[in-house]
């Protein structure tokens, strides 16, 4: 591949590994009668092709007739337009209760969303990194507690040699940008971004602050990843996560899924920053990923970013989660605790502001948070609102996707109406009780 200087503007054309194909899963057993004819919405228990057309938006799936207001709330989001395509998928248990998608995949041609339609999940994508490094972890072969540099000779340049493998994963370690200009599609070479971000200085003593590691988080952890396994990130995901458990989930896309992804209705970025503020160098400083288009080109698709470029749909994430939600496979129940446990936590997070807790390499709701989910669970939300999560008490896993990005209000409406269903009563608290 071509280098490229930081500083210096170019193209880029980093060759990215091929992943392996993974097949689709067939669509679990029908657990609902069919759904009836309702104004305005149809249900379709199997993928069709129809699209909307007029006032008539069609929505397929299934759902458990005790989730029905679940599954009003999804239908309520394309009713008042504020989705566009999405899907959503819950188990409980393990058994798949709610999967249901619809609207529009792509705007410019009106086509539907269907059954294996795919879109990008921006930082939900940190969940399934953060995954890949717990298995390593369980098995032994990586030590939160360890230096960095232990596994990375490099990472102890600019005094980060101390730095150990929980700070990656818990947002203290004090690189959540660089501060030289990022080239153009930059984010697409790996080795350049590791390689700078080996280089860098910490915005912070580590261990110190908590600030979010908004698009750093998978260059760091990930070439942990790599250096442990002597796997990618996307190529151990693969392997250890999304193909034993059939799961459509990709960090790297294989060109083959490229006409099932439904392209972003992008957000733009926020104005005003400082530049050379962190929340400005984490926002303006991206080698163009938040221009408009840009995250639905090849490029883009076919790296791996795994802090934000990951690939699903509902389906996938609710998945991902669903073994730790119920402790059958993965990882051990230790680890299962591990990862729901709050590891850092701020009033003031140095790079987004405002109140946060993180967990080795997830989010925790409840309180502070839009998303009232009980403390014992973890996941991670994506720019733009799609979410999943694994709440274990509840024996519960969640995905949300769409491509019309927003705030988190139609996944938290979605999580209320979920945890409603299950009988929880209040949350006074920030979390459902």
């Amino acid at each position: 591949s071509p280098r490229m200087e930081f500083g210096a503007k170019g193209p880029s054309a980093g060759r990215q590994a091929q992943q392996p194909r993974l097949e689709s899963r067939a669509p679990p057993p029908r657990l609902a009668p069919r759904l009836g004819e309702r104004p305005h919405l149809r249900y379709i228990p199997q993928q069709t092709n129809i699209i909307t057309s007029g006032d008539h938006m069609d929505i397929s799936g299934h759902c458990h007739p005790k989730f029905d207001r679940v599954r009003q709330e999804f239908e309520r989001h394309f009713a008042t337009g504020e989705g566009v395509g999405a899907s959503l998928c819950l188990t409980v248990e393990g058994e798949t209760v709610v999967d249901l998608w619809g609207g529009i995949a792509d705007v410019s041609t009106g086509a539907p969303w269907e059954r294996d339609t795919v879109a990008m999940v921006f930082s939900c994508t940190k969940a399934a990194t953060a995954l890949c490094a717990h298995i390593l972890v369980s098995r032994g072969q990586l030590d939160l507690d360890a230096p960095v540099a232990e596994y990375w000779p490099e990472f102890a340049q600019a005094g980060k040699g101390d730095i150990p493998v929980r700070m990656l994963l818990n947002h203290q370690a004090g690189l959540p940008a660089l501060r030289r200009p990022v080239p153009e599609d930059a984010f697409c070479i790996w080795e350049l971004m590791t390689t700078a971000l080996a280089a860098e200085e910490p915005f912070w003593e580590p261990g110190t602050r908590v600030g979010y590691h908004w698009y750093t988080f998978g260059w760091l952890v990930g070439e942990v990843i790599r250096r442990v396994s002597g796997l990618s990130v996307g190529q151990f995901f693969a392997r250890e996560v999304a193909g034993p458990l059939g799961l459509d989930f990709w960090i790297g896309l294989p060109e083959e899924v490229e006409p099932r992804v439904a392209p972003v209705i992008m957000l733009g970025r926020p104005t005003g920053l400082d530049p050379d503020s962190i929340a400005g160098l984490v926002w303006y400083n991206d080698g163009g990923f938040l221009d408009p288009g840009r995250c639905d080109t090849r490029v883009m698709h076919a790296a791996e970013i795994p802090a934000i470029n990951g690939i699903t749909n509902a389906r996938g994430l609710a998945g991902m989660y669903a073994p730790l939600a119920c402790g059958t496979g993965l990882v051990g129940p230790d680890d299962v605790a591990r990862m729901a446990a709050v590891a850092s936590a701020t009033e003031k997070d140095a790079t987004q502001g405002g109140r946060f807790r993180y967990t080795l390499g997830y989010q925790k709701f409840g309180p502070g948070n839009p998303l009232a989910v009980p403390e014992t669970g973890f996941g991670h939300a994506g720019m733009g609102g799609s979410v999943g999560f694994a709440d274990p008490g509840a024996k519960l896993s969640f995905g949300y996707v769409m491509n019309k990005l927003s705030t988190h209000d139609r996944a938290a409406r979605l999580l209320d109406a979920t945890y409603q269903a299950l009988g929880y009563r209040s949350k006074a608290s920030g979390g459902w009780l």
